[in-house]
């Protein structure tokens, strides 16, 4: 199962964990210098180091379709789909640890959980990790930690985010002033897909932004601690909207939910605030038969290129797109 649609702590209000790291190969230039020899080598070293365990696929053998896909689902970046170089995505075959070699650093390992499960995510990530410490040279400084391509990631070479769906906070204007709130705490607020994306769904993703001077530790004990209160700041302000029009709210989830039941043309963009009131009449107890881990499945199912995918792959008008999407979501919850 993947982490879109699978059980998981706090699934009211958090969609996933991810944990990644960030690593360098020790005498090699980093990713934007390294030439297609040097790419080939560090793949191969990668690959042999862990072993028959996780499967390969090379991006560049793959369609856009495919690598956009990939993308949608979170198991690759835009940078490593659009790059020119040769580049692998390496995945279990539980598909909840994947790792891009020869993206912006040579190796991003990350793992990737449903629900609050950072903990989780992070000793399944450092399995790994450790694996290919044991048997690479990893670029690392006694000062400065790990060594990598952006700044920004010295130290830890650790992101750990938490993709939160908070309707009720966005709803009461309230992101803004979270969101200033946590960067003044070390933390960052971005969209689904991450720095330039928007919040579509009111989907949000909370993450570390400091990685030098910390343990990975006290990072993870920092958002647990932090995503736990906003937990509890989105389900209070659920209920304070359910109780000041109840047949507001109810119709809103009500309507939402009949167009995705029984609409014939849906873009990606209706899909998301339509996705966002059902999820809440969910949380809200006003939809009854639909399930969280249903909400996640469809919610991956009609991103365009999975759907292109998922219906033999062939190219398709946008117009064509939309009628196929409602089509869709009339099977899976009409």
């Amino acid at each position: 199962m993947a982490w879109y649609n699978t059980i998981g702590k706090e699934n009211d209000v958090v969609i996933s964990s991810r944990v990644r790291f960030a690593r360098n190969i020790a005498d090699y230039p980093f990713g934007t210098r390294l030439d297609e020899t040097s790419c080939r080598e560090i793949i191969e070293k990668v690959t042999a180091a862990l072993g028959n365990t996780f499967k390969v696929t090379d991006i560049k053998n793959i369609s856009q379709i495919e690598s956009a896909a990939l993308v949608e689902k979170h198991y690759i970046s835009r940078e490593l789909a659009k790059s020119q170089n040769p580049r692998v995505l390496l995945t279990n075959d539980e598909k909840d640890v994947s790792v891009m070699v020869c993206e912006e650093d040579h190796i991003r390992l990350q793992c990737i959980m449903s629900g609050l499960s950072l903990d989780e995510a992070y000793k399944n990530a450092c399995i790994y990790d450790d694996i290919l410490d044991d048997n690479l040279n990893i670029a690392f400084d006694e000062k400065l930690g790990y060594l990598t391509h952006c700044p920004t990631n010295l130290g830890l070479g650790m992101r750990a985010s938490v993709m939160m769906f908070l309707p009720a906070l966005t709803m009461t204007r309230s992101m803004e002033k979270l969101s200033i709130q946590l960067s003044n705490l070390g933390l960052t607020v971005r969209g689904m897909y991450g720095e330039g994306s928007n919040p579509d769904g009111c989907l949000y993703q909370i993450s570390n932004r400091v990685t030098m001077g910390v343990t990975e530790e006290e990072t993870l004990k920092k958002i647990n601690d932090i995503v736990k209160q906003i937990c509890e700041k989105e389900r209070r302000a659920r209920e304070v909207i359910k109780s000041d029009n109840y047949c507001a709210i109810a119709d809103k989830i009500g309507r939402a939910y009949g167009v995705l039941k029984y609409a014939r043309i849906i873009s990606s963009k209706e899909f998301m605030q339509l996705f966002s009131s059902v999820r809440l009449g969910i949380a809200l107890g006003i939809i009854n038969d639909l399930t969280y881990e249903k909400m996640g499945e469809v919610m991956i199912g009609v991103l365009p290129a999975n759907l292109i995918i998922n219906n033999g792959g062939k190219s398709i008008s946008d117009y064509e797109r939309d009628v196929l999407r409602a089509d869709y979501l009339r099977k899976e919850i009409g």
